[in-house]
């Protein structure tokens, strides 16, 4: 069908963001093609070291999930404060991702956990990095007759830990600015690997390579912290509007990622950062 009717129909999951599109005619599609009736697409699994998520897989699912809460403290996070509750009934992760909207949540974890999308279409799968996935705003790299069918997100091991972070004007509304991490100590207490992701602060949900590269194979510490926090300060390139100017958004940029990366540090059982 989506071969059928090309760029004229759009895929309907959860539908909290394409709705309110349509309804503000930001979003004209000249059909919907709803999938909630392929049931096979709401699945959330463990295989091969890798947290697996079908298109159809609910925020709400993830939220009362034993294994994403015991698990994946950087999910766990995201998933119970994505929108409100309501929202979280019927919103995908898939979707969210598809969506690509720079003051979304899930793009930023995504980014700090090095996710993968899977994508569909006539010729078969295709398989590609997070960095790769997110093009734009609202622009991915699902291509015209394809459709995004899962997201992988890295299992972490005992030594691994994320956090995700974000300030909002009310509960359900977009953020403001947000920061995901995802942190693996080394057998020498070193950072051996760093994952460092600021949202509502460009065109699209951005990684802060900079921080990445400071806190790789870096001793724990609150100067470190600082560091890979003004890193991502001077990153963030926001739009100023109703809720915030543009340096209150950088500086919370940064504040957001050094909260994120102590609680990750926390997690792992290193606390007092000297």
């Amino acid at each position: 069908m989506l071969a059928q009717f090309g760029a004229d129909a759009r895929l309907l999951a959860g539908g909290q963001s394409l709705i309110p599109a349509m309804r503000y005619r930001l979003a004209r599609p000249g059909v919907l093609l709803d999938i909630n009736p392929i049931k096979e697409l709401a699945y959330l699994k463990e295989s091969d070291g890798q947290l697996r998520m079908g298109a159809l897989a609910r925020d709400a699912a993830l939220e009362k999930s034993p294994l994403i809460g015991s698990r994946y403290g950087l999910i766990k996070d995201v998933s119970a404060i994505v929108a409100d509750p309501v929202v979280r009934q019927m919103g995908t992760v898939v979707g969210s991702l598809c969506h690509s909207d720079p003051a979304g949540d899930w793009g930023v974890a995504a980014l700090a956990s090095r996710a993968q999308m899977v994508v569909r279409g006539k010729g078969g799968d295709r398989v590609i990095d997070i960095d790769d996935f997110l093009v734009d705003s609202f622009t991915t790299a699902v291509a015209d007759g394809e459709m995004a069918i899962e997201v992988r997100f890295p299992t972490p091991g005992a030594t691994t830990a994320g956090a995700y972070q974000k300030i909002e004007r009310k509960v359900g509304d977009f953020a403001t600015a947000s920061a995901a991490v995802q942190l693996t100590l080394g057998a020498d207490g070193k950072i051996a690997a760093a994952g460092v992701a600021i949202g509502a602060a460009g065109p699209k949900a951005m990684r802060v390579a900079q921080a990445e590269q400071l806190l790789n194979g870096a001793t724990p510490s609150a100067a470190v912290v600082r560091a890979a926090a003004e890193e991502a300060r001077k990153l963030s390139d926001p739009t100023p509007d109703g809720r915030g100017s543009a340096e209150f958004k950088k500086d919370m940029a940064g504040v957001l990622v050094e909260r994120a990366l102590r609680k990750a540090l926390q997690r792992l059982g290193v606390e007092g950062l000297k």
